[in-house]
């Protein structure tokens, strides 16, 4: 069950002052009902209700179901959190194809030909603006002084409260993180900033630097690691934020910061989370109960319905000739094979080190060809059955089109994968010997014995690139891999598809950053395009 309630009354409630903070994305509540701010917060547990408006950003798009958006001209859709960054990050990149390419925006992602008009590139920068300026109202409504002239005075409720309020400053952290990731820029606003205030922009560095002392800032005040509800901040979560941008920061700041990254590796292993025993465990409609899931976007295919990845992913990968739905839980057709592979992505998995390997979820061969020589034939590409609406004891869940499935944004293998790269890269405090060990713990734990194990001499800087790849894959990281190994733009390795060629071809560098929107352009004039759109 999952521990935090979403609530996206609350998160609306949230954004009646917001168009100050996000005029320029024009969120338009779109409930006449929607209570004032003074009247929620008199309601009994009103503050943590607005907590989880909060979070609620990261999975529902408006009041009016899974179709419906808070956002005015963005299609639910393409403004669902989670399904933007999966977007970005694995469809851009060598792992899957999209069969529709009628939806917008999805053809120019998929064959890396984009530009600042594309609908889920707003929809991206859009939902992290607004779940910045909601965490900012928060701020704003939860200040000592606000609490005083409500009477608030309660000392547990304070406490309480106090937490809050640093759970929503790392909500806040993280979305300047996947801001600073993707488009290399961001408006800025915090909740010292009055109503009707255009964010000056921040570069990498600039956002670099506040995410980093937030989050150092923060940490000690957290929970420890899996003491918090299940869906909620804790100290860990924090790291992993910090981690990810240590291990990018080559790429984020031209300064290499793997030492630091290994330190903030070290102290998540510490925390006592563990390899769930069954790979595929991390996939399935409870995946909540796993012990490897640090973070999530939660998911219920009955209270909270939304077209979120996992919905995308599960729906997406009943093959259009196997029609093997019921299997996953959803309709026995799906969505009639909206997702295969792409070839370089199922060789990953060549050689006999993998036959038993349970991370291999992919099927082909008889009329399935490996190559995709046409997008829209459905019956061409292999097809992957990763992510499950089925639980760990076989139970579907409770609706056959919605998904009970959280995504697992962050979880203890990449942990293991970020500290064996970095000891690699010569980091401190690392050793190549306990990278080979948590590697083989991986193997181990995907084969069921030791047998695929490597060595230390095999465990090269490509081998972990690939290794991420066959551990990693549809959870919203290759497109990060690709460009901290310099191989995504570029024509040291093409994929099919790349650059619109259908074995690939050769793409320019300003493609390691998205275009800032066009309409967030034309809103706040303070923010500048990047470099080649």
């Amino acid at each position: 069950m999952k521990k935090i309630k979403l609530n996206l009354l609350c998160l609306l409630g949230l954004t009646l002052v917001l168009n100050s903070c996000t005029s320029d994305l024009e969120v338009v509540p779109k409930d006449d009902d929607i209570f004032t701010s003074e009247a929620f917060f008199a309601q009994p547990g009103a503050y943590k209700k607005a907590l989880a408006g909060v979070y609620s950003n990261f999975s529902l798009t408006g009041t009016g179901g899974a179709g419906s958006s808070s956002l005015e001209g963005i299609d639910a859709g393409t403004s669902q959190y989670g399904r933007c960054l999966w977007y970005l990050q694995d469809l851009t990149s060598d792992e899957i194809i999209w069969s529709y390419e009628n939806d917008p925006g999805t053809r120019e992602l998929q064959r890396n030909i984009w530009t600042a008009e594309n609908p889920v590139i707003l929809g991206m920068f859009s939902r992290a603006m607004v779940g910045v300026a909601i965490v900012n109202e928060f701020l704003k409504q939860t200040t000592p002084e606000k609490l005083s002239t409500r009477g608030v005075t309660e000392t547990a409720l304070l406490n309480d409260i106090a937490l809050y309020r640093k759970e929503a400053r790392v909500a806040r952290a993280l979305a300047y993180y996947n801001m600073m990731d993707l488009f290399g820029k961001a408006p800025f606003i915090t909740e010292s900033d009055p109503v009707n205030f255009a964010g000056i922009q921040y570069d990498r560095q600039q956002l670099f630097t506040f995410i980093e002392s937030e989050l150092i800032a923060l940490v000690p005040d957290l929970k420890a690691p899996r003491t918090n509800e299940y869906g909620r901040v804790d100290q860990a979560v924090a790291r992993m934020i910090l981690a990810k941008m240590y291990l990018n920061a080559q790429v984020f700041i031209g300064a290499p910061k793997y030492s630091e990254c290994v330190t903030q590796c070290n102290a998540i292993i510490a925390g006592g989370y563990a390899l769930n025993e069954n790979y595929m465990n991390n996939f399935k409609a409870d995946n909540n109960l796993s012990s490897e899931l640090i973070f999530s976007f939660q998911a219920d295919g009955v209270v909270t319905q939304n077209y979120g990845p996992t919905t995308v992913m599960v729906n997406g990968s009943v093959g259009s000739l196997e029609q093997n739905g019921t299997s996953l839980g959803v309709g026995s057709g799906g969505w009639g094979g909206a997702i295969r592979l792409r070839k370089q992505f199922v060789q990953k998995f060549d050689g006999l080190d993998f036959d038993y390997d349970s991370r291999k979820t992919i099927t082909g061969g008889g009329p399935r060809s490996l190559e995709i020589l046409d997008i829209a034939n459905r019956n061409q590409g292999y097809i992957l059955t990763k992510y499950s609406n089925v639980s760990s004891t076989g139970v579907p869940g409770g609706n056959s089109t919605f998904v009970n499935t959280d995504f697992p944004l962050f979880r203890l293998a990449d942990v293991y994968l970020m500290y064996a790269e970095c000891a690699l890269r010569g980091a401190t405090g690392a050793t190549t010997s306990q990278g080979l060990t948590y590697v083989n713990a991986l193997r181990e734990r995907a084969n069921g014995g030791n047998f695929a194990n490597v060595t230390t001499g095999q465990v090269t800087l490509d081998f972990i690139l690939d290794e991420r790849a066959r551990e990693l894959y549809l959870e919203g990281h290759r497109r990060q891999d690709l460009i901290r190994f310099g191989k995504y733009t570029g024509g040291v390795y093409n994929w099919a598809w790349k650059g619109n060629g259908t074995n690939g071809i050769a793409i320019s560098n300003n493609l390691k950053v998205f275009p800032i929107p066009s309409a967030s352009l034309a809103a706040n004039p303070n923010l500048t395009q990047n470099t080649g759109y």
